[in-house]
């Protein structure tokens, strides 16, 4: 039996859509995770971008359980002396709905030159409406 190498020329990527609306952020986060890096396929490789594109649309609509709209923080930090600015999730949702799931599915990437490339597959939007139906992406599956 010989071990089969994936090589990035002969991978396939598909297209895949979410809608977020009512969806529980981590919940979703670690599924978009898995679809960008290609672990749902058998072709996966860590070190190969195996992953899919996912376009995420009602991005203001997803759901954060508990408290967390008051208590979660996001720190920016400018690099100068007194440069940190801290947002609850609430304010961050508010002005930039679509920097909350990106944060979110960036902490659940490796550190590494390849999640930064994962990361630019993932595409999303505020409202229902999304400029890659010439990619005719596909419902997001339940399986991942």
């Amino acid at each position: 039996m010989s071990t089969t190498i994936t090589q990035p020329a002969n991978v396939e990527h598909d297209w895949f859509v979410i809608d977020a609306e009512g969806e529980i952020l981590g919940r979703l986060a670690t599924r978009i995770a898995t679809a960008l890096r290609g672990k749902h396929k058998p072709t996966f490789q860590p070190h190969v971008d195996t992953g899919d594109f996912v376009v995420v649309v009602n991005a203001g609509k997803v759901k954060l359980t508990g408290r967390k709209l008051e208590q979660k923080e996001y720190y920016r930090y400018s690099g100068y002396p007194g440069g940190l600015k801290v947002r609850t999730a609430g304010d961050v949702l508010e002005e930039d709905p679509t920097r909350v799931i990106t944060q979110a599915v960036r902490g659940m990437l490796p550190k590494n030159r390849l999640a930064r490339q994962v990361i630019t597959k993932l595409k999303v939007y505020a409202s229902a409406d999304h400029p890659h139906a010439a990619q005719q992406p596909k419902p997001f599956p339940a399986y991942i």
